[in-house]
């Protein structure tokens, strides 16, 4: 009867953080999904020149808005899912936690709409509070990388994702300071702003949807090795 319990609990931990790692795939897709099509819908948007965020202004920012808020949660959710997982081990508590952050900041984000990018520096309080959360998760998107390198490099089951984390952390941190010199008026990265925020949150969210990928997978399989000791 005890072996038949742990085996039940065991089954029902695996379907939850199945469950966390959908939440984790379907926030990828949906974010980079709305903001995209919304770009090519908004006759005066310019993808390459203005921010995601400016999309929340307007008659149809609430779709945005809501954007901001659904991914977040289901970052967040697959945050939890991920520390279910990696209960021991390198990164057990930074990495999750830091995934956790970003979603907590993008739902955060939404309801303070951004000034428009033109005007930059006459930012309102609301344009303020966007931009602090808005750091958070242009911080912690490479930081999360890095750190989730340190476990996957050693463990069989995730060695695969090793070299694509790296990667996707050094290019986020490279994009992260263009980004920054971009939002200067007389750079001459200004007019491209737009494009390489863009790049970031496409390397970050494809990143999420490869790791979300294989947590699912090795849920629904029930493969996995314990995890990796520090």
């Amino acid at each position: 009867m005890v072996s038949v319990s742990i085996a039940s609990q065991a089954a029902a931990r695996r379907r939850h953080i199945g469950l966390a790692a959908m939440a984790g795939m379907i926030g990828a897709v949906l974010f980079v999904s709305v903001f995209t099509v919304s770009g090519w819908l908004y006759p005066d948007y310019s993808p390459t020149r203005m921010f995601v965020s400016e999309l929340s202004l307007g008659p149809y920012g609430w779709v945005q808005i809501l954007n901001f808020v659904l991914t977040g949660a289901l970052l967040l959710a697959f945050g939890l899912g991920l520390a279910a997982h990696f209960s021991i081990g390198a990164a057990f508590r930074a990495g999750p936690a830091l995934i956790q952050g970003i979603g907590v900041s993008l739902m955060a984000s939404g309801p303070f709409t951004t000034d428009a990018s033109a005007v930059f520096q006459q930012a309102s309080i609301h344009g303020v509070v966007h931009g602090i959360f808005g750091a958070l998760v242009f911080t912690f998107a490479p930081i999360s990388c890095f750190v989730f390198y340190r476990r996957f490099r050693r463990e069989a089951d995730w060695r695969s994702l090793a070299a694509w984390t790296l990667a996707s952390g050094v290019v986020l941190t490279v994009g992260v300071v263009l980004l920054k010199i971009s939002q200067q008026p007389g750079s001459g990265l200004f007019e491209w702003k737009g494009l390489v925020q863009r790049v970031i949150l496409f390397t970050f969210m494809a990143w999420i949807f490869a790791v979300a990928f294989r947590l699912r997978r090795q849920c629904r399989s029930g493969e996995g090795t314990p995890p990796a000791q520090p």
